[in-house]
């Protein structure tokens, strides 16, 4: 089922949680609202869900104005962040939940409901805990059990709230790939939230990166890594180094070094913020006859199978940062307090 959002506007009070946000989301994919909190994402999920209602804008399902309907009837399963699973039934019990609430000309015969959660507790891989209760539970299981339970009901879209926030990093690591495999298998339209950058890239298909109830930039997980839309997209995804500019007539200046900027052939001596991702500073011993900046190493990091490294220009402008790979930087030989050279490599500017 596809999913379109035209021109919602949602306020609480004399504040603005969403404004003017228009999104689509195609039968089938998996998309990533990402932000910062209080962005709105939370709000956007729970309006697609029929949980809270726009100010202005309509929501459709499969072209169909759904903005007035009832959230039992938008056939949607949602997922929140702190599972909501009833403890005092068990694990089989929760999931048939949904289905033994529908109404008796829907509601399917008890056989019916055995298989259907039993085939789910397979799905989730989890058929052995049909009879063990949440609190029995770990943080993980307990999260496939929601999910199981959300899919019972045989919902057209999946919502998801922060998901897995409530778990620790390598449980949180282990399900969401689980989830990319599942939704691989099962092909449902799904739209999660999260805060969390490397959840967003590795798991949606396309990602809506929000700032303060509207949209950034929506991509693909490489598009928005790798051509942000805007400054706040370069910030929020990963580390970043910043430098002040000038940018003329398609060149611009970054202290010493010169860079070709085609993009702005018409900007005229006009100050710029020129953004480099860690991975992308060159590190010499030499000048080369390159244009480059001359630099302390302040500090050596080693974070598993990366070196981080904080080095001060001499002109102590800015600090820059900068990643290598411990064979780099092996090869290089570095010790805090020496001199070397760093250059920039794919560089992107925004005029001011």
């Amino acid at each position: 089922m596809s999913i379109e959002i035209r021109n919602v506007q949602k306020n609480f009070g004399s504040f603005s949680a969403l404004n003017d946000i228009s999104l689509d989301v195609p039968s089938g994919e998996l998309v990533a609202l990402l932000g910062p909190s209080g962005c709105g994402k939370t709000t956007l999920l729970r309006i697609i869900a029929g949980l809270e209602s726009p100010d202005q804008g309509q929501i459709r399902f499969n072209g169909e104005d759904t903005t007035e309907r009832h959230v039992r009837e938008r056939q949607v399963g949602f997922v929140f962040q702190h599972y909501a699973l009833f403890r005092h039934m068990t694990v089989f019990e929760n999931i048939a939940f949904g289905l033994r609430v529908r109404p008796k000309k829907t509601r399917p015969t008890e056989a019916e409901i055995h298989r259907r959660v039993h085939e789910l507790l397979n799905l989730v891989q989890l058929d052995w805990l049909a009879d063990r209760y949440p609190p029995q539970l770990s943080g993980g299981q307990r999260q496939r059990i929601a999910l199981a339970r959300a899919l019972a009901v045989e919902p057209k879209v999946l919502l998801l709230d922060e998901p897995f926030g409530a778990l620790d990093a390598q449980v949180r690591k282990d399900l969401r790939r689980w989830l990319r495999r599942l939704h691989d298998e099962l092909h449902i339209t799904s739209v999660f939230v999260t805060h969390d950058q490397e959840e967003a890239l590795e798991v949606a298909d396309r990602v809506v990166v929000m700032n303060k109830g509207v949209v950034e930039q929506i991509g693909t997980p490489s598009e928005v890594y790798d051509s942000p839309a805007s400054p706040f997209v370069y910030h929020f995804l990963g580390n970043v180094n910043l430098f002040h500019s000038r940018v003329h007539a398609g060149f611009a200046r970054i202290g010493e070094i010169e860079l070709a900027a085609p993009e702005h052939h018409a900007a005229e001596n006009a100050p710029a913020l020129a953004y480099v991702r860690p991975h992308d500073i060159d590190i010499q011993r030499e000048a080369n006859g390159d244009a480059a900046f001359r630099v302390t190493i302040n500090h050596i990091h080693p974070i598993g199978p990366v070196i981080r490294l904080e080095l001060e220009r001499e002109d102590e402008t800015e600090l820059i940062e900068a990643e290598l790979t411990r064979e780099r930087f092996r090869e290089l030989n570095l010790q805090a307090g020496e001199h070397v050279y760093v250059k920039p490599r794919n560089v992107r500017l925004f005029l001011q």
